[in-house]
């Protein structure tokens, strides 16, 4: 783990703060109501037990992801642990893309995880950079 912790950009912070806030929202808003996991689901038995469990599970995941974001913003997290969990939110959005481009969804609201992804690459980006200068300069010492 990174020692120079101060390293991560203030920008970076600030915008995995954000995605954190939104996965906690999403999560939570999912308890209560599945059509937003389920957008494209005419015909889905919402009061399935099955169905009401995978729900529920969906929404488990985005509100752990969120909260652990937020946990790891908060605390000046070591950069690692950002961009494990960066990683992990990118794949969900490439899950996401995938999905609506087999299920032939493919509308204006497919921007939003694509925006997302870009965003979350760019941070991905930028961290790795951070690690491997702290690196450089842990072997210079």
């Amino acid at each position: 783990m990174s020692a120079l912790i101060d390293t991560v950009p203030k920008w970076v912070r600030i915008a995995v703060g954000v995605l954190a806030v939104f996965n906690i929202i999403y999560g939570v808003m999912s308890y209560f109501d599945f059509s937003l996991l389920y957008h494209a689901g005419t015909g889905i038995d919402m009061t399935n037990t099955f169905i009401k469990s995978a729900g529920y599970e969906f929404a488990a995941r985005n509100l752990a992801i969120g909260i652990a974001l937020c946990f790891v913003t908060i605390i000046k997290g070591a950069p690692e642990a950002l961009v494990i969990l960066t990683i992990v939110r990118a794949l969900i959005e490439v899950q996401t893309i995938i999905q609506s481009i087999v299920q032939g969804n493919v509308t204006a609201m497919i921007l939003v995880p694509i925006v997302f992804l870009v965003l979350e690459v760019f941070i991905i980006k930028t961290l790795v950079g951070v690690i491997t200068d702290e690196e450089k300069k842990e072997k210079g010492n």
